[in-house]
């Protein structure tokens, strides 16, 4: 008998041995803040310039758990957990959700592809982000306000979603959300599709997407759903269109690595529809963007970068503009800390529409994906911060 439970117990330890190096779990984060500069900020108190804390500029600050296991035939199950926070006052993001950045379980193939199911982000993310300067710069080179999520500042609810293999370059992806109306299937939903190719020093893709709210309220998508804790990346940009029944994005990247140049053009359309405003409920206005950037690679630490940014608005008396420039620089200390400076300089001109008010009022300069709204239609940035990966 004690010999069986013996051989019962080496059993189970071979068991679990082995299950165990099938499956691995991984914790995972980043670190980011600075000292920054913004000119002319609106503030409870007046306006004028700041010196300030700014948390999440390059990278967001967050840490996450992700895991897989392998299933056998090529087959694993997959998940990720990533919550998001403000290092400054480690407040959590995202509307104080615990895993607010992301929430996923899935199954993935090494031939038929990967499906994926909870909060997470939509495929122009997965795809089309790598090849802009998100990837090195962050916030700063974000479209004004974000208000085509470049800087992927809102995620998707309630959704399903699919990416291929990398067929030789290739890769597509699509995504469904529910919006989980009763005897509504189309409110609140979302869907999105986009494909990307690679090859060589060459790489470029687009993508569509469309989310619908629920009569102007539930949408599952965050930047449709005003009535969240889920806020807006700039009040002065994008505020007044939150409102809207659906909004659609259209994006197209391209990229080009040349040496020590890296070289990108993107275009982006977005259409806020029949959002509510002082002149009725069923307003459009439509956001047209082109942006391009240039970096040079001077040693393996040391980045720069150059970038220009361009968005028009229309539609519905909106004939708001913004040029905005951006200068980066990055010096790596070790391959997971490093420092770095942004500075930059946003003018904006034209009309929009009012947050509070819904009226046509002069548009005010947002620099980038920052937020910190200015009360006139110039604004600079500069700032220096440290970021670490673990």
């Amino acid at each position: 008998m004690k010999k069986n439970a013996l051989a019962l117990a080496a059993t189970l330890a071979s068991f679990a041995s082995v299950a165990h190096a099938q499956s691995s779990v991984t914790l995972y984060g980043a670190l980011d803040t600075s000292v920054a500069f913004f000119g002319n900020q609106a503030g409870k108190n007046g306006s004028g310039n700041t010196f300030q804390m700014m948390s999440g500029n390059v990278s967001p600050n967050l840490w996450g758990l992700k895991g897989t296991e392998d299933l056998g035939s090529g087959l694993s199950a997959i998940f990720k957990l990533e919550s998001g926070f403000n290092i400054d006052n480690g407040k959590q993001g995202q509307g104080s959700r615990m895993f607010g950045r992301t929430a996923m379980v899935g199954l993935s193939s090494t031939t038929g592809g990967t499906v994926t199911l909870g909060r997470q982000y939509d495929p122009l993310i997965d795809l089309l982000q790598p090849m802009t300067d998100d990837v090195n710069f962050g916030s700063a080179f974000a479209t004004p306000g974000d208000i085509d999520n470049y800087d992927n500042s809102y995620r998707t609810n309630n959704s399903v979603k699919y990416t291929s293999p990398n067929w030789a370059g290739l890769q597509v992806s699509a995504m469904y959300a529910f919006g989980g109306e009763a005897g509504s299937m189309g409110a609140g939903q979302t869907w999105a599709i986009a494909a990307a190719y690679n090859h060589g020093p060459f790489g470029f893709g687009a993508g569509y997407f469309k989310a619908n709210s629920n009569s102007g309220t539930n949408a599952s998508f965050d930047g449709l759903n005003p009535n969240t804790s889920v806020n807006v990346d700039s009040s002065a940009i994008s505020g007044g269109f939150v409102s809207a029944n659906s909004l659609q994005i259209i994006r197209a990247v391209g990229n080009y690595n040349y040496g020590p140049f890296q070289a990108g053009l993107s275009y982006s359309n977005v259409d806020y529809a029949n959002y509510t405003s002082a002149y009725g409920s069923n307003s459009d206005t439509k956001f047209n963007t082109g942006q391009f950037f240039l970096n040079y690679q001077v040693t393996p630490m040391t980045l720069l970068g150059f970038g220009y940014n361009y968005t028009k608005g229309s539609g519905n008396g909106v004939n708001a503009s913004y040029n905005q420039f951006t200068l980066g620089g990055d010096y790596f200390l070790s391959k997971r800390t490093d420092i770095y400076v942004l500075a930059g300089y946003q003018k904006a001109s034209g009309r929009t529409i009012d947050a509070d008010t819904g009226a046509l009022v002069n548009a005010t300069a947002s620099f980038g994906d920052f937020g910190n709204d200015a009360t006139t239609n110039k604004q600079a940035m500069a700032m220096i911060g440290v970021r670490h990966h673990f």
